[in-house]
């Protein structure tokens, strides 16, 4: 599996790519502010087709190309349905502080084809197939995709609900940090240590090494009620 990850705009969000190998169809993950000379940029080096865009959560910085890359090649963005009036509304989620610090952001027009998504979905794309795991906390509609490799191991698109060594704030609009405990233990602890975890912001990590390094996933009791 090709799997390329770059930050982009105000708040250094990543944006990835993934495709089967070099030459085939690719589905571009939360493309958010800036991201379009990126995505350009991997598309034309891998000689890769875009086959769908799949959105991890609905803030601004992870959804802000999404509406260009879809129009511009003709395919659908994924998004649970919690989250999906942010794709025409992005004020709505970032609350009147974040307002004030971004300035006017005028609502746009979203994706020409939207396909809502809930928990347990499977959904397949450029040959590659995305488990669907609702992980509310940061958002209400925040999802973590889950995929095989071709080694036999497994990643896992966490978009902001965990970061090395972190966990996204949950203390803007749609945010609950009651429910986002929940989700770490219920949702992230008891995927294997070996899981490959591609964040939202920040570097690369695996579930073992948050599992024993993160402060917040300490003390929480998954569903067996082991403790981490």
């Amino acid at each position: 599996m090709l799997v390329v990850g770059f930050p982009v705009g105000a708040f250094q969000a990543n944006c990835y790519v993934l495709a089967p190998g070099r030459g085939q169809h690719c589905v571009v993950v939360d493309p958010g502010q800036d991201a379009l000379d990126g995505i350009a940029e991997q598309l034309s080096e891998h000689e890769l087709t875009p086959a769908g865009v799949l959105l991890t959560h609905g803030h601004f910085d992870h959804v802000y190309s999404a509406e260009q890359v879809c129009r511009e090649h003709g395919v659908p963005a994924w998004i649970h349905p919690d989250d999906r009036y942010m794709l025409t509304d992005p004020a709505a989620g970032i609350g009147p502080m974040g307002q004030q610090l971004l300035g006017d952001l005028s609502a746009w027009p979203a994706p020409p084809e939207v396909r809502e998504i809930a928990d347990g979905d499977v959904i397949e794309a450029a040959g590659l197939r995305f488990d669907v795991t609702h992980s509310p906390g940061h958002t209400g509609g925040s999802v973590l995709f889950g995929a095989g490799t071709d080694e036999g191991g497994r990643l896992v698109l966490a978009g902001d609900t965990l970061f090395a060594g972190a966990i996204g704030r949950t203390d803007m609009p749609g945010g609950d940090h009651g429910q986002m405990l929940r989700t770490l233990a219920e949702r992230v602890l008891p995927m294997d240590d070996e899981v490959v975890v591609l964040p939202g912001h920040g570097p690369t990590t695996t579930i073992g090494r948050e599992r024993a390094e993160n402060p917040f996933l300490q003390g929480l009791a998954t569903p067996d009620g082991s403790a981490s």
